[in-house]
């Protein structure tokens, strides 16, 4: 599977963990209205697991778009410093 431009690996993670709770969230939805429910003894778990992952995913979005600004600063600082000095103007 080929990255998408304009899309890193942090992106592309927190893209498949909300996948995987989606899944996740149908997976209960669908068993919880059979009979006895498909994971019925772990549902307070399962419940408390999924917030935690969305808690963590929420964790991850925010420091992906900290280091993301951290890095456009230091680029824009490093493209400064390299930056050729203005030569003097003869008066």
């Amino acid at each position: 599977m080929r990255e998408p431009l304009g899309e890193n690996a942090l992106d592309q993670a927190v893209k498949r963990l909300d996948r995987a709770l989606s899944q996740l969230e149908q997976r209960l939805a669908k068993g919880g209205s059979a009979a006895g429910g498909l994971f019925a003894p772990g549902d307070a778990k399962l419940a408390a697991e999924l917030e935690q992952a969305r808690v963590r995913e929420k964790e991850l979005e925010a420091a992906g778009a900290e280091a993301s600004a951290a890095l456009g600063r230091a680029i824009a600082e490093i493209k400064t410093a390299l930056a050729p000095a203005p030569e003097p103007q003869e008066a």
